[in-house]
């Protein structure tokens, strides 16, 4: 079965300063219960502010190495799960329904891709 890989992108100047509620962190929690029961999840986890990371670029033959914060971004990735769907169909509706955990003030956008095999 194939596997895919979710990127959660957020824009960390809007999100609250206090982070996830206590009900969304119970709601996400029951969904990856029920993901993992399922079978279906993989490895899932959040990322630190991008305040805390550091971008290395190849441009031109040249390498350079940029500590974060990156002003020029609108979203950073704040988390990742990678699961193993029947489908992309599937993988997406997992998706829809992680997304659909959070309130009404959250700007959250899901990139899903299937991992490349061998």
């Amino acid at each position: 079965m194939p596997r895919f890989l979710t990127m959660i992108r957020i824009d960390e100047k809007n999100a609250p300063a206090e982070g996830p509620s206590p009900e969304l962190q119970e709601r996400m929690g029951k969904l990856l219960e029920e993901i993992t029961k399922a079978g279906v999840m993989l490895e899932t986890a959040g990322l630190t502010p991008s305040s805390q990371g550091t971008r290395v670029t190849w441009s031109g033959g040249r390498l350079s190495v940029t500590d974060g914060p990156f002003t020029e971004s609108k979203e950073v990735i704040g988390g990742y799960s990678i699961t193993q769907c029947k489908d992309k169909a599937e993988a997406v509706e997992w998706t829809r329904r992680f997304l659909r955990t959070h309130e009404d003030h959250w700007t959250i956008t899901a990139e899903v891709r299937e991992i490349a095999e061998g």
